[in-house]
């Protein structure tokens, strides 16, 4: 690319700040509504846009010393861009500040170029040095979260600054990919941005990309070979596959369609079989009970800042209780769907103490369900995610040496005989 040419993977990167940011979409939705691109500009796009995202707050105190009145949030988008080329992902002084300049007239901000490009000159001349004395764990995190995480907090917004490595679920029998590594709960890890397409097994269905912490509600499911087996806001399909690949029957529900046809798309590429019904779960009857459900509740998602760091920009604390209800609604439901003695596994991807054991403790006087508690030798390695009560609770800061994994509460019930 010449010096002062438009750069495309800027123009992505420009592109899905601008919906996260200024129109409040989900950075995935953004960036499939695209026009097109090369593969290549997407994929740098999306990982420029995803730092930014991640150290939105950082970002923010670096540039606000070099601008005397706050720029247009198009030009801020275009600083951040810069600033975030120069000190975090090692892109050359020269190319960043020249890139950034080149955007900003391409984006019909002309005027601000010269500011664009002071400003990422000072930022430049500063490297690495800009960061020093930053709280980047606390910038980086807004006040709600950081409030509602308590004592953990810290440690959680510690491990949102590093992106995740690749998760991925083995079929049985299927052999890792290799330099994977084994985790403890049988999860193969690989380093972040890892491609999964070329991975020898993808397109024989050897696994599929789920964290080490979604893999655990289906794993303390514990089903067996025949049982006949619900799982509730099923998409994308990672548990709906372990369920199937350990031999149960199963009725996947999926309210949205769009989401649907994406899970019965991964269930093909993985040759694996599951009756997939479109319904509202709270709505829908079934003509038989089951053996056990799974319900992966639809949540907040603040365990999955890791890998969706534009969640804390797009969600706020006034969502939690609307969430909150539709969670106990579900869970009711869940539990009129099992037969006696049937079990139950709840589980949301959230570090919001809302979403967990309140929720289960509202169930009293709904529902006949008794705690199943986790043992700790289901969960290997994750002794300290198991509490008093039996039910479990993962961090991002768990297994930190290993790369960390996402921020789950899982409780296990079973219905009396």
């Amino acid at each position: 690319m010449l010096p002062g040419m438009p750069d495309p993977t800027r123009d992505v990167t420009f592109d899905l700040l601008t919906a996260v940011l200024d129109r409040h979409r989900a950075l995935d939705d953004a960036l499939d509504a695209l026009p097109r691109a090369e593969a290549r500009d997407r994929a740098a796009g999306h990982r420029i846009a995803a730092s930014v995202l991640r150290r939105l707050g950082t970002l923010n105190a670096v540039l606000e010393p070099f601008l005397r009145r706050a720029p247009p949030d198009p030009v801020r988008h275009v600083l951040r861009i810069g600033a975030a080329s120069l000190l975090l992902l090692d892109t050359p002084p020269h190319a960043a500040v020249a890139t950034a300049v080149a955007l900003a007239r391409s984006r019909g901000l002309a005027p601000f170029a010269g500011l664009v490009n002071a400003v990422l000159r000072r930022v430049s001349a500063q490297g690495p040095s800009a960061l020093d004395g930053l709280d980047g764990p606390r910038l980086d995190t807004p006040a709600w979260l950081w409030s509602a995480w308590g004592r953990d907090a810290r440690t959680i917004a510690e491990a949102h600054q590093a992106e995740a490595p690749l998760d991925l679920t083995l079929r049985p029998d299927a052999p890792a990919p290799p330099d994977a590594v084994i985790l403890p709960t049988g999860t193969a890890r690989l380093p972040a941005g890892t491609r999964v397409p070329d991975l020898p097994g993808f397109a024989e269905g050897a696994f599929w990309v789920q964290d080490a912490a979604a893999a655990l509600p289906a794993r303390l499911l514990a089903v067996r070979p025949g049982e006949r087996v619900a799982d509730l806001c099923a998409a994308p399909g990672g548990k709906t596959a372990q369920l199937a690949a350990a031999g149960a029957s199963v009725v996947a529900v999926e309210r949205d369609g769009n989401r649907a046809v994406r899970l019965r798309e991964n269930l093909a590429r993985l040759r694996l079989a599951a009756e997939i019904v479109v319904a509202d779960a709270t709505a829908w009857h079934a003509d038989a009970p089951f053996d056990a459900v799974l319900l992966d509740a639809p949540c907040s998602a603040t365990g999955t800042i890791r890998r969706h760091p534009d969640i804390p920009h797009l969600k706020r604390a006034s969502d939690i209780p609307g969430l909150c209800a539709a969670q106990d609604a579900l869970l009711v439901t869940a539990a009129s769907l099992l037969r006696p003695g049937g079990r139950l596994v709840y589980a949301v991807c959230s570090l919001q103490p809302e979403e967990g054991a309140p929720r289960i403790a509202a169930l009293s006087g709904r529902t006949t369900l008794v705690s199943d508690p986790v043992r700790a030798e289901e969960l290997p390695g994750l002794a300290d995610a198991i509490g008093t009560d039996g039910t479990v609770r993962t961090l991002p800061s768990m297994w930190r040496d290993r790369g960390g994994m996402d921020g789950f509460f899982i409780a296990r019930l079973r219905k009396p005989t």
